[in-house]
């Protein structure tokens, strides 16, 4: 059988977790929500956690709640999942794309300058397959113009830029629970922040509008986590350390095993941080990318891209207006990444058999 590109740590814990909500009979969010909430906001360093139904929902959320509207602009990166330019527009607001950097493949500080403008409201990063970005740049330019600083931190829990937790500098951050993330609760999401206001608007926005019951304030819907999920996530967190280093010293084996390989890149990473790989990523150059992954894929190695076009290229964005050539070092990237598997539930033997067909791959392509 392929080596799965991802797979979820779901131990004993979890599903004894999961059985005993469900012959509880309280299944919807409750008191479980309400302790994952807590310890995940805890664990990151912040004073509040909002538990949601997805990623997607903690952007949209935190967004809404802002106050975002038609007419104001977020800048971001193109190299990411649509979801996070998606919640921009879906605010009313316009994503304004931002080259990334060459090495880091997150959005890159010094071309953030080039598209201020007076419609500027926030900076929306996001800490690309589980590397920070340079949050002190980011954090000085927000400063200086007077904007907000916003955190995709979707493929980042752990993860932490100069000893301090991906998700606790911005204004707000989103997280994802999704079954490939560092830790999952099946789906599911989590919005952090320190500030009480926004606090109370996303709970209120997350459970329909609602202040009390059947007191509907404004137009919501039903964003909320179930108790069962929850459940899972407070198991799930108390491992996040173990399968974070795992996912470390993953990384490592394959970089040491492929960095001295013609005609790829391993992936860099930066000083000051921890990264904690939610993918590993090389670069295949010289084109051939597709030919190096249709290799993996048939000799056992499931390998994905992610991702193979700018969000600003998908077919809602192209009626937009926006057109190739605007990110270049993005459309580069998208030529050549392609994510290995690095999860923690890699077995040395799998390791080495990654290892082997990609330099097996690299001799049959080259």
């Amino acid at each position: 059988m392929a080596i799965p590109i991802s797979k979820p740590a779901i131990g004993k814990e979890e599903i004894r977790a999961a059985a005993q909500v469900l012959m509880s009979g309280n299944l919807a969010q409750g008191q479980r929500t309400e302790q994952f909430e807590n310890g995940f906001s805890k664990y990151a360093g912040t004073k509040f956690g909002i538990a949601v139904s997805s990623g997607t929902a903690a952007l949209q959320l935190g967004l809404q709640a802002l106050g975002l509207k038609k007419g104001d602009e977020v800048i971001t990166t193109p190299f990411t999942f649509a979801a996070t330019a998606n919640a921009v527009l879906h605010c009313g607001a316009r994503p304004v794309f931002s080259d990334i950097e060459e090495k880091t493949l997150n959005i890159d500080p010094v071309k953030i300058s080039q598209n201020l403008t007076k419609k500027t409201k926030a900076v929306l990063c996001v800490h690309l397959y589980g590397q920070p970005c340079d949050m002190a740049s980011l954090a000085k330019i927000c400063r200086q113009e007077g904007i907000l600083l916003i955190e995709d931190a979707a493929q980042a829990i752990g993860a932490e830029y100069r000893g301090r937790k991906a998700g606790s500098f911005g204004v707000f951050s989103a997280f994802s629970l999704y079954a490939t993330k560092n830790i999952t609760t099946g789906e599911g999401g989590m919005i952090l922040t320190n500030s009480g206001d926004l606090d109370e608007k996303i709970r209120i926005l997350r459970n329909q509008g609602q202040t009390k019951p059947y007191r509907h304030e404004v137009i919501s819907f039903n964003y909320r986590m179930t108790d069962i999920q929850a459940a899972i996530g407070i198991e799930q967190l108390k491992k996040i350390e173990l399968l974070n280093k795992r996912r470390a010293e993953n990384a490592k084996f394959l970089t040491d095993s492929l960095s001295s390989l013609k005609g790829i890149r391993t992936p860099f990473v930066s000083k000051n941080v921890k990264h904690v790989f939610h993918q590993y990523t090389i670069r295949v150059l010289n084109g051939k990318r597709d030919t190096l992954l249709e290799y993996l894929n048939k000799n056992g190695v499931g390998a994905r891209v992610y991702y193979p076009e700018p969000v600003y290229l998908q077919p809602p964005y192209l009626k937009m207006g926006f057109r190739k050539g605007l990110c270049p070092v993005t459309e580069e990237a998208c030529r050549q990444v392609l994510s290995i598997p690095v999860h923690p539930m890699l077995m040395q033997k799998e390791l080495e058999k990654i290892a082997d067909v990609v330099r097996n791959g690299m001799k049959e392509i080259s």
